[in-house]
């Protein structure tokens, strides 16, 4: 049964093992998604590409359906799964900062990597304003640590939030996929046939 460090069933010095095959993974995927093109990610907002959109939401019912049939086969034990705790206005607040960045400058932490590492000169910039931003904000922290721990609701899931299991929490996520995967594939048909076209980079 899973996780398998916390159960012993793996040496816990592989953990950084596993993290880098894991994120050398991630990065392909991420590439051969077209996620180290800026004008990809930005499409998006703009409603012209949503392969963003779909790619993640994807991601996120693979996840949240394969915990449920791990769980349901034993496989898994929930309780053992870290959650992240939850700070209600400082996630609001840092939503829409790296929002902001991510419709400006068209990547976020993990895809900048990603176009850095096939030598896109935009992917260098924004990582070297990541880490610039990193430093500012690791310099000012006391100013605002009040602020950053605010609201703590603990690790909470969204079913234990509003109630419900996670079985229909997971339902739910999959019908606003399907909806969503049908609603943008209407919107770029209909935009792509007035924009004029150009070549993804």
């Amino acid at each position: 049964m899973g996780p398998l460090i916390p159960q012993g069933l793996i040496a816990g010095g592989w953990d950084f093992v596993i993290a880098l095959l894991l994120g050398i993974a991630f990065g392909f995927i991420l590439e051969a998604s077209g996620f180290s093109s800026s004008r990809n990610i930005a499409g998006v907002f703009y409603g012209y590409n949503f392969v963003v959109l779909r790619v993640f939401f994807t991601a996120v019912l693979v996840c949240m359906v394969g915990l449920m049939y791990f769980h349901y086969m034993g496989w898994i034990d929930y309780n053992l799964i870290y959650v992240l705790p939850t700070f209600p206005q400082p996630m609001i607040l840092g939503a829409v900062i790296m929002g902001f960045g991510f419709i400006s400058a068209g990547f976020c932490p993990g895809t900048s990597y990603t176009a850095m590492a096939i030598g896109k000169i935009d992917g260098f910039v924004f990582t070297a304003g990541l880490f610039l931003g990193i430093f500012i904000f690791s310099e000012a922290f006391p100013l605002f640590e009040d602020f950053y721990y605010k609201g703590n609701m603990g690790n909470i899931t969204i079913g234990e939030f509003l109630g419900i299991s996670n079985q229909l929490v997971t339902f739910i996520f999959v019908i606003v996929a399907l909806v969503a995967f049908y609603v943008t594939w209407l919107i770029e048909k209909r935009v792509r046939k007035t924009i004029t076209p150009f070549k993804f980079e």
